[in-house]
């Protein structure tokens, strides 16, 4: 019986991937190889605040839109009861393996080897070695921004390639390690390659009926060096990144490799997806992060149960009490620069809890805010991340090597990836 990969290229922007594909035809020729596949251009929602990838996964993986599955916070599947893909194709019988799809809960009754993204908290399929890359994910990427990686999380790497890494591959690896001081777009990279080597090792061992894979890189690389494309019209300040760099086009090396690797898994089916894509803002935006978000809140004399950071600028602060999450609330809303921009632009309210995005876009050093204590300076709070090159778009792509139902346009929608995974198994069973 054939096998399906879901692979999740998340965020990719094709468009600009072709003028690479034109300027170098014999450079990518692995990519080049996605548009002889069934192919087809899918769309999501309407509304900007409605296109996360944490949501719109969801409804890739739900087959529901928005207003049907109502997933609007990062790590809020574990609390919905919906049916996801992997549960449906596993109660046909089918095994299914799960590699750090974004805003997933493990249901499954027994899963060929299930690890959850780093910012959900769901359980892993319970191997040690899953606990130990759950434990790494969630350390290097929420530490990410202050470029911090602790002594146990290297252990970890050490004993993780020694089990998953195969020993022609340590060289690139350390190649590529080395290359990335200072440079947190090849630490990307390094990630997104490291978790695919993973994948492949899964695969060969557990040799899963449908297995999903995602990789974050390409999203991270858009949002925040768009404008060092040679095909953009715009640049960045040579003090965040050289005018000698490129790293679209970095990225695009790293996934040539990783899409030829799937590709010469002759015995699977393959779909590639991006679920949303990226386009370049009109000018750039600054994003600053919590350094540690606990004792800021402590400091605004906020009174919480536990406060858990998300993606980047987000984070989730849980309450005892509504009494309490109101004044978390109020007093959050009320931080504001002299010409009234908030510091914390989205927070979205619930019963004891409050969903906290960091959306001050400007520089902190050249503001004077309101609503914090004598005693807190800002500054000494926030850590730069990054200048924001590329916001989210509804269009995205698809690639599958068996065909994909869509309109007269060559469209579906983005749920459609949903109905084209479960037909697949259907049809094979």
């Amino acid at each position: 019986m054939k096998k399906l990969l879901l692979i999740e290229l998340n965020e990719i922007n094709f468009d600009l991937i072709k003028k690479y594909l034109e300027k170098y035809p014999d450079k990518f020729p692995n990519l080049q190889s996605l548009y002889k596949l069934n192919h087809a251009n899918t769309f999501s929602e309407f509304e900007y605040h409605e296109l996360e990838p944490w949501i719109q996964w969801v409804s890739v993986h739900t087959g529901k839109n928005f207003e049907e599955h109502k997933i609007f916070r990062l790590g809020d599947m574990v609390n919905s009861n919906l049916d996801q893909i992997f549960e449906k194709i596993e109660n046909q019988g089918f095994s299914v393996g799960v590699l750090s799809a974004m805003n997933v809960k493990n249901s499954l009754k027994k899963p060929a080897y299930f690890i959850p993204d780093p910012w959900t908290d769901t359980d892993t399929d319970g191997n040690f070695f899953s606990n130990l890359l759950k434990s790494i994910l969630v350390q290097t990427v929420n530490d990410n921004s202050e470029s911090r990686i602790t002594i146990k999380s290297i252990f970890s790497i050490f004993l993780i390639f020694l089990r998953y890494i195969k020993i022609k591959d340590y060289f690139q690896f350390i190649g590529m390690a080395l290359s990335s001081f200072g440079k947190s777009w090849r630490k990307a990279l390094f990630l997104d390659f490291f978790i695919h080597k993973i994948h492949l090792k899964l695969i060969e061992e557990n040799n899963p009926n449908f297995s999903t894979v995602f990789f974050n890189a390409g999203a991270h690389i858009q949002h925040h060096y768009l404008f060092n494309s040679e095909f953009s019209k715009r640049s960045n300040p040579s003090w965040y990144i050289g005018n000698e760099f490129d790293p679209f086009k970095e990225m695009l090396q790293t996934y040539e490799k990783i899409v030829k690797d799937y590709i010469d898994l002759s015995k699977h089916e393959l779909i590639f997806a991006t679920g949303l894509s990226q386009k370049e803002f009109d000018s750039p935006v600054i994003y600053w992060r919590l350094k540690n978000h606990s004792t800021f809140l402590k400091k605004l004399n906020i009174s919480f149960k536990e406060v858990q950071p998300r993606m980047t600028r987000d984070f989730l602060i849980e309450f005892d009490n509504d009494e309490d999450m109101e004044n978390g609330y109020r007093v959050l809303s009320d931080i504001s620069d002299q010409n009234n921009v908030k510091l914390f632009g989205i927070l979205d309210k619930r019963e004891k809890s409050l969903f906290v995005t960091l959306t001050y876009p400007e520089d902190i050093k050249d503001a004077s805010f309101s609503g914090l204590y004598e005693n807190i300076i800002l500054a000494d709070e926030l850590v730069f991340v990054a200048i924001k090159n590329g916001e989210h778009s509804a269009n995205g792509e698809v690639f599958a090597t068996f065909n994909i139902p869509s309109n007269n346009d060559k469209k579906i929608n983005i749920t459609g990836i949903f109905d084209l995974v479960n037909s697949y198994f259907q049809k094979t069973n």
